[in-house]
């Protein structure tokens, strides 16, 4: 079992029903009841309805899993355990002990959930107050009132931003009325979180997130192979931005070497652009109506940058220009820094844009977004410094 447990917990959703599919309904619930509640709703969505809930009648909490699946992706609705210890704000401390005598030997309490009538909460009680507290007491008498809650359907980012200064354990969870519906561990919570912001870094390049080391190459190569089928179509744009200026490439081969020196720049840029702006919307630092700001922002520092960088470019197409004989080595060092710099500001631009316009689609702002911004840049600073050379120099 153990061995089942550590080989499910590196394996994507679909590998780890997989894996779990030979085993019988009571094995497979004990090792979803071990793992984070968020990845063991994940993998039991893998199976069918029927099995599924099979699976989850094997297990105590089989039934907050269940719950757990109809909650959006990446919502805290979906991290969500069952409240363990609830009572009634009349309840006595003695009572309460009483009751918990038995349930701290199947699981760890570390609040007690006080609710009204109407199941919501209006207090909780740390575990350890019930030692200095008089055991004729009511709960309702030691209790903090109006407790910190999280909403089943925030976004986890949304989660975060609210616990981030308070370090609490476990945060009840509450519908829109206040009433008590789960709760999800602190742990949990920021593991789901590292999960996600690590799962971008593979998403930008067309790696979906389910993936995992583990991951059998089968599965691995379907992930992978259609963003790299779209990779390839995009290359096409790019090269056919080339083939527009065959005749100016064939006329002036200096061109050709300094094509992937231009395209590296400008991508480089773009990603530079990309990787602050997907930080920002993970972190929540980034809205709407701040869309305009960031992009002139990073227009601005990728004209800087190119130009300090064009020029260097253009110093080292003068001398190569020379050494060839070109006729007229200072315009296409001119050329050279003018696409540089024009070029990275575009791409600077669009590493902005290409996430908040995914994100305003309705798609996720991460999902190989390199792949689009590597051909904008591509198409925009090769067309650049391909038409200026066609233009300006004869």
């Amino acid at each position: 079992m153990e061995a089942l447990y550590q080989r499910v917990r590196e394996l994507d959703p679909r590998g780890a029903a997989d894996a779990l599919h030979d085993c019988d309904d009571a094995q497979i619930a004990a090792v979803l009841a071990r793992l984070n509640p968020g990845q063991a709703v994940e993998i039991l969505e893998e199976f069918p309805p029927t099995r599924r809930e099979r699976i989850a009648a094997a297990d105590q909490a089989g039934e907050q899993w269940l719950e757990d699946v109809a909650w959006p992706e990446s919502s805290v609705g979906r991290l969500m355990e069952a409240p363990n210890a609830v009572f009634a704000p009349g309840t006595r401390i003695h009572e309460a002990v009483e009751t918990l005598r038995e349930a701290v030997k199947q699981s760890l309490i570390t609040y007690l959930y006080v609710l009204d009538k109407q199941d919501r909460l209006i207090g909780v009680v740390a575990f350890r107050e019930l030692l200095f507290a008089n055991p004729d007491d009511t709960l309702a008498e030691v209790m903090l009132r109006e407790p910190f809650s999280l909403r089943g359907d925030m976004d986890l980012i949304d989660a975060m931003h609210a616990v981030v200064t308070r370090h609490y354990p476990v945060y009840p969870v509450c519908d829109s009325e206040g009433r008590l519906i789960g709760v999800v561990r602190g742990s949990v919570l920021f593991e789901q979180q590292a999960f996600e912001i690590s799962a971008q870094a593979g998403a930008m390049v067309g790696v979906e997130k389910e993936e995992r080391a583990a991951t059998p190459w089968l599965r691995s190569l379907k992930f992978r192979h259609p963003w790299l089928q779209l990779n390839l179509f995009t290359a096409f744009i790019a090269a056919a931005t080339v083939g527009l200026f065959q005749d100016t490439v064939n006329r002036i081969v200096l061109l050709a070497i300094f094509i992937p020196v231009l395209s590296g720049q400008c991508s480089n840029t773009g990603c530079q652009s990309l990787a602050v702006t997907l930080r920002g919307m993970t972190l929540g630092e980034v809205r709407a109506s701040q869309a305009g700001a960031l992009m002139a922002k990073e227009a601005w520092l990728g004209l800087i940058n190119g130009t300090l960088t064009g020029l260097v470019a253009g110093i080292a197409m003068v001398v190569m220009a020379h050494m060839q004989n070109h006729p007229q080595p200072l315009t296409l060092g001119l050329i050279t820094l003018a696409a540089m710099a024009a070029s990275c500001a575009v791409s600077g631009m669009a590493g902005a844009a290409v996430p908040l316009v995914l994100k305003r689609l309705g798609a996720d702002p991460a999902t190989a977004s390199s792949i689009f911004l590597t051909t904008a840049t591509d198409v925009v600073s090769m067309g650049m410094f391909l038409g200026m050379a066609a233009w300006l120099v004869a």
